[in-house]
Order: structure tokens, then C-alpha cells, then sequence
């Protein structure tokens, strides 16, 4: 740890489809973490891949008049070394010579989708001997594969949809043994990018005429496609976990998501540009039975894949009662309107709170191996 407050850098932005909704995701964040308890410092991640040392300007890091914001990449280029007493943040700009800014002892990772979100950035940070909030290598990666993800899961006893996986190689190579397999699952279908997220790419598939199109729609985004079963006539109900520094596993209450009007799923305009027609019941309307097994069961998908820090576990509800984990997201939207603060915020735990107790819990954390 470095003498004083300990050093937090906030990381957004970065190059995947989600670069917008990360530095609003920073933004936010950077907000809300107690200024005299860390020293904070603001890193940008361009879509180009370059780290950059941004202005901690929060309102360009907002959504304006339905226009997306992005990092600054033309501010000064920064980058993580590793000395004997542990790692500075080396700022460097091409009018002045490098220039060392300090230890950093803890990262808060705010990257959406590959190239952060996917184990990349944690893997950067355990070789720098880092600590950082949320899941792991492997558990960050295995999360963002939806296709690996719902092995993961149904090999720890997760029930899960039915799904195939289609390569962009397979698809070139057997484009009818890939509409063959996925007719298999039966019509209508979701079509998805294993590694996406923020509905980016996603399509339904009504019937066989519409499969091609959103095949090659998913590969523009991955080169690895999900083909899902279609789960009718259910309720898509979240629920948030929390891991603190004492190594205890929390829920928070469900949270209910309702779309209508236009919108046939939960795609990117009704979570991020939303109007009339996306409904939120927060916390969501469910008898004491289903709340204790939808908790029960976020607990044993978190741990199924060795999650750490936090995580939301997004299910589907059937008409029985029953349950089916959609998606394990090891780092959700975290904007005070996100469903993981909202659902903390109708648990007792308010934003800056959350912000605070995932930073405990990094900090507590040995480096390497645990």
C-alpha cells in the first residue's frame, strides 16, 4: 500500500462495441467514490486501445441528447510499471518527457465486453501484481463467453437454455449443418454474440428465412455466434450479488424488467435510450418461495465459475415457477439508473456505499494466486 490515502484508477472506455456505455459506467463511478477516503485517478481506454490519463471532466462522460460519449485519446498516453516496492502509473506525453504519477494500489475495471471485461485486463493487472474489484481471469472469462458460460453452468447443476455455438469458420465451411443444428432448437431463436453484451447484435430469429441474416449480423460483432432457445412467456427478473471484504456472499432483492411497444426483447435502446415502453419493477413483485430460491441459486452461479467482488445473475422466470439463469455478468452497468445499484439501493445499500465495499473487498484481496 502507498503512504496515505490508498491510490484507486478508475479504467473505462476501451475497444469493444461497449466503449460508450463504459465511460458512462466511469463517469458515475468516479463520482461516487469517497474523495477523502482514495486518491483517484481517471485512465480512458481509446477505441484504438490506447491508455490515456483522461481530465476527470465527468459531465463529457454522460449521454447527451441521445449522442454516446467516447475517451479522449489525444490526452497524455499512460501505462502501468512495476518497480520493487510495486507499480506506478507512468504518464507521458509527446511535448514533455515520461513522467511517474505514483502507486496505484487498487483498480476499479469499468470495461464492458471483450478487451477488458473478458479476463484480458485482469490477466494485465495480476501480471502487474495489481489488486482490482471483480472476478478473475478465468471466471471473467468463462462469463463473457455466454457458450462456455452455459457449459460452466450446467456442469455445476445451473439450469440454462439450450444453445449452440457457430463459428465463423464453421459457417463458411458448413453453412447448411449450422442452419440444420440450429432448426434443431426450434423456431423462433436468439441470435447473439458469445462474447457481446449490451443487447449489441443480438437478433430474433422468427423463422428460417431470417437465420442467415442474423448469423452474419452476430459475426460483424464475434466470431464466435450463440444460437438460444426461445423462452416464451416468462418473466426476465435480475438479482445482484455482492461479495465483501470478509469474503461473505450477499444478495440483493430482484429486479423485473418489463419491455413493450416496439420492442420485442431487451435490446440496446430500451436498456440505454429508454422511453414509455420499458417498465422496472424495483424490487420485483415475487411470493418469499421464489425470492429465497432465485437468491439461493445467484449464489451457486456466482461460485460456479469463482466469481469475486460482484456480479448479476439474470434469469427467467416460467409460468410455473421455475428457473433459468440467462446470463452471469461479472461487470454490469454500474450507473446509479443500472439495475445493479438499483437493486443494492432497494436492499439498503446506497450507490456510493456499493462503490466503497467493492473497493474493501479489492483491497483485502492477496495479489496472485488465491
Amino acid at each position: 500500500m502507498s503512504a496515505g490515502k490508498p491510490r484507486v484508477a478508475v479504467i473505462f472506455g476501451g475497444r469493444s462495441t461497449e466503449h460508450a456505455i463504459s465511460c458512462v459506467t466511469g463517469g458515475s463511478v468516479l463520482a461516487a467514490i469517497n474523495s477523502e477516503k482514495y486518491d483517484v485517478v481517471p485512465i480512458g481506454i481509446a477505441a484504438d486501445g490506447r491508455w490515456v490519463l483522461e481530465s476527470g471532466d465527468l459531465d463529457r462522460l454522460k449521454i447527451k441528447d441521445r449522442v454516446l460519449p467516447a475517451v479522449d485519446g489525444t490526452r497524455p498516453g499512460v501505462a502501468l510499471a512495476q518497480t520493487a516496492t510495486g507499480t506506478d502509473l507512468v504518464v507521458s506525453d509527446a511535448a514533455d518527457a515520461a513522467g511517474v504519477l505514483g502507486e496505484i494500489d487498487v483498480v476499479f475495471p469499468l470495461l464492458h465486453g471483450p478487451w477488458g471485461e473478458d479476463g484480458t485486463l485482469q490477466g494485465l493487472l495480476e501480471m502487474a501484481g495489481v489488486r482490482y474489484v471483480g472476478a478473475g481471469v478465468l471466471a471473467s472469462a468463462v462469463s463473457m463467453d455466454k457458450g462456455f458460460m452455459k457449459v460452466a453452468l450446467a456442469a455445476a447443476g445451473v439450469p440454462v437454455m439450450p444453445s449452440i455455438v457457430v463459428t465463423a469458420r464453421e459457417w463458411a465451411r458448413d453453412t447448411e449443418g449450422c442452419r440444420k443444428r440450429s432448426a434443431e432448437l426450434g423456431y423462433p431463436l436468439f441470435v447473439k454474440p458469445a462474447r457481446g453484451g449490451s443487447s449489441i447484435g443480438i437478433s430474433k430469429v422468427h423463422d428460417a428465412s431470417e437465420l442467415d441474416a442474423a448469423i452474419e449480423t452476430a459475426i460483424v460483432h464475434d466470431p464466435r455466434v450463440l444460437v438460444e432457445g426461445f423462452a416464451g412467456g416468462v418473466r426476465e427478473i435480475e438479482c445482484g450479488v455482492l461479495q465483501t471484504a470478509d469474503g461473505s456472499v450477499r444478495t440483493s432483492l430482484p429486479a423485473e424488467i418489463r419491455i413493450g411497444g416496439d420492442h420485442e426483447f431487451y435490446d440496446f435502446e430500451a436498456k440505454y435510450l429508454p422511453g414509455e415502453h420499458t417498465e422496472i419493477d424495483c424490487p420485483a413483485k415475487v411470493d418469499d418461495a421464489l425470492l429465497a430460491r432465485m437468491q439461493e441459486l445467484a449464489v451457486t452461479t456466482f461460485e460456479a465459475v469463482g466469481c469475486e467482488g460482484l456480479a448479476r445473475v439474470d434469469f427467467f422466470v416460467f409460468p410455473d415457477g421455475s428457473l433459468v439463469v440467462n446470463e452471469l455478468n461479472t461487470m454490469p452497468g454500474f450507473t446509479p439508473t443500472s439495475m445493479y445499484p438499483q437493486m443494492w439501493a432497494a436492499s439498503g445499500v446506497e450507490y456510493s456505499e456499493l462503490v466503497d465495499l467493492l473497493l474493501e473487498q479489492a483491497l483485502s484481496r492477496s495479489t496472485g494466486l488465491r
